[in-house]
């Protein structure tokens, strides 16, 4: 089978996985906004109802996804011959964006907390089973989706889970909050060192998602690590003495390369061509990105002469 309809079938498959989980956290998501908001209110909890605020911003994220997976999965075109998979990093380092903001957006209700303490939760009995429940679904929905990122290699479902562990933390204080203000009325101010703990957590989860969307949407190359596996693959490809030159590119979670292909100096031009086009094709077999770590999209592969002389001047430290 021809590596790019082998590419494309994947490809879909890895959309349909990310789509089926997106949509599994927009129902719960759809489901917690109106009970969180609804309890907020009838138990007077202004935490809880900045929390159903924040499982908004949750939803309007994984609606993104949904719209988004559509676009980055299409094949290339005539202006876009490489695809557009990076709008999958764009679209990451919105979510992070948003997670930034949530994260403000904690310390800013623990301040309003702080400074205007007629604004302080009163509580009740919903509010308090609401949250709790939020907490434990969104847990689990976190794990479940981190799981399917890993599984599908997808950064979206990582920033995906990311905002569902912000959620579940965010909820932490806001239960505490609520339990405090029922139980021990006087000792409501402790709930703030945890939301300020909470926003930092998810602020730090927020910077690395950012960080590794710019990463791919600057051309970052897929690491050390992952260009000597390339290389090490590579090389065991018959007529191969050396590679050198590698450059790896991310995108979307695939690679593009392009490296410079020793053949000896003594064979054809029909030979070495045929060498050049065996090292794609091996690139593109699934055993290559098991033994890798990622699909390659694309390779593009230049020849040159070996010899041991040539080998040799490689090998000589600088200098000498």
């Amino acid at each position: 089978m021809d590596h790019k309809v082998r590419m494309r079938r994947r490809e879909r498959e890895r959309a349909d996985g990310i789509k089926h989980v997106t949509r599994v956290g927009l129902l719960v998501n759809l489901l917690l906004i109106p009970a969180k908001l609804w309890a907020g209110y009838d138990g007077n909890s202004r935490a809880v109802v900045a929390d159903g605020v924040h499982s908004i911003s949750d939803f309007a994220a994984s609606l993104v996804v949904l719209i988004g997976v559509r676009y980055w999965t299409a094949p290339p075109s005539e202006n876009h011959p490489y695809g557009y998979r990076r709008l999958e990093a764009l679209i990451s380092f919105c979510m992070g964006a948003l997670l930034v903001l949530a994260g403000i957006g904690i310390v800013y209700d623990a301040a309003v907390q702080m400074f205007n303490p007629s604004e302080r939760v009163v509580g009740g009995t919903a509010a308090l089973v609401v949250t709790l429940f939020s907490i434990v679904g969104k847990e689990a929905l976190y794990r479940w989706t981190a799981g399917k990122g890993k599984e599908l290699k997808s950064d979206i479902l990582a920033a995906g889970a990311a905002e569902h562990r912000a959620d579940a933390l965010s909820s932490i204080p806001v239960l505490v909050t609520v339990a405090v203000a029922m139980w021990f009325p006087s000792l409501a101010e402790l709930e703030l060192l945890g939301a300020a703990l909470v926003a930092l957590l998810v602020v730090r989860a927020a910077v690395n998602i950012c960080r590794q969307a710019v990463h791919t949407l600057l051309d970052g190359n897929a690491g050390p690590e992952v260009n000597m596996r390339i290389k090490e693959f590579s090389l065991g490809v018959a007529g191969v003495k050396d590679i050198h030159n590698l450059r790896s590119r991310l995108v979307g979670q695939g690679l593009l390369l392009d490296m410079h292909v020793s053949v000896d100096e003594a064979v054809s031009l029909q030979e070495a061509h045929e060498t050049a086009h065996r090292v794609e094709e091996a690139l593109y077999t699934p055993e290559a990105a098991e033994y890798i770590g990622r699909e390659i999209m694309d390779a593009l592969v230049h020849i040159d002469p070996w010899s041991q002389s040539v080998d040799a001047a490689r090998a000589e430290p600088a200098g000498n």
